[in-house]
């Protein structure tokens, strides 16, 4: 089933074409872009406190260490949710954003996924040079390296903005049959019809219909491989800017976040029961 509501036309002249550049890879291009670069503002200051999230070491599948910031369920559950940073690292607002994932789920484990080695920017152009130096084969370790460690059992919802949207898809694609649940945020969809086909859940995507990046004909075509690969989309369109989930952002939208959360919330606790 394929819900998908009205998506307005872009400018191909705005359009970037990534046609045959790997998913994981192509958001990165992006980083190269001064427009791109500008309409992330600096993060605001801010130090995370938590009596619940600590950081966890484990071992990627590539045996190299791998971090990331847990918050366990105070009852026992094979329920998890692998949050994906975006392209400033695992910083203290993303901590932040999953301590509020983990309080309103309920009884869910919540992972916050490390893909930049603990390299965190605060400046938009070490973001860009840590988004652009990102190997697929290490962040898919790392991945591999979390569900390694949550045992084969849980179940895996997935979560992430802009750089973590593709890689909330990736992570999906990633843990196979374990993947109940994938939300992406205006992040780089996976343009490979027959590597979309093994893909075991359903998919929430929320966009931004005024993006430059992930343009509406990005989305649109996204819509179409997932049909074709017989998996369920649902996506959301808001009349915004790319990043206006984010509260740092001057083109934050207050409404299109709440409205966006809300059928996040609705879409992840319908699967992770």
């Amino acid at each position: 089933m394929l819900l998908l509501l009205p998506i307005w036309s872009y400018g191909q002249d705005t359009a970037i074409t990534l046609c045959h550049t790997p998913a994981t890879e192509s958001f990165a291009v992006f980083a190269a872009n001064e427009n791109f670069n500008a309409a992330h503002d600096t993060p605001l200051p801010y130090v995370h406190r938590s009596e619940v999230g600590k950081m966890l070491t484990f071992k990627g599948s590539d045996g190299k260490e791998a971090k990331a910031y847990v918050l366990m369920a105070k009852e026992d559950t094979d329920n998890y949710l692998f949050v994906i940073h975006e392209w400033w690292g695992l910083n203290e607002h993303i901590k932040k954003e999953a301590e509020k994932l983990y309080h309103d789920m309920g009884n869910v484990n919540v992972m916050a996924l490390d893909l930049y080695d603990g390299k965190v920017a605060d400046k938009r152009e070490e973001a860009a040079k840590y988004m652009q130096s990102v190997k697929t084969e290490r962040a898919t370790a790392i991945i591999e390296g979390a569900l390694n460690h949550i045992g084969d059992k849980a179940r895996v919802g997935t979560i992430g903005w802009c750089f973590g949207g593709g890689w909330s898809l990736q992570s999906a694609l990633i843990a196979g049959e374990q993947a109940v649940a994938c939300v992406i945020y205006y992040g780089m969809p996976e343009k490979d019809v027959e590597r979309l086909k093994t893909l075991s859940c359903d998919v929430l995507g929320i966009f931004a219909s005024k993006e430059k990046w992930i343009t509406p004909e990005v989305v649109g075509n996204f819509a179409k491989d997932m049909k074709k690969a017989e998996k369920d989309l649902v996506v959301k369109s808001y009349d915004a800017e790319h990043a206006f989930a984010n509260p740092s952002n001057p083109q934050y939208d207050k409404e299109a976040t709440k409205d966006a959360y809300g059928h996040t919330m609705e879409f992840l606790k319908k699967r992770l029961k």
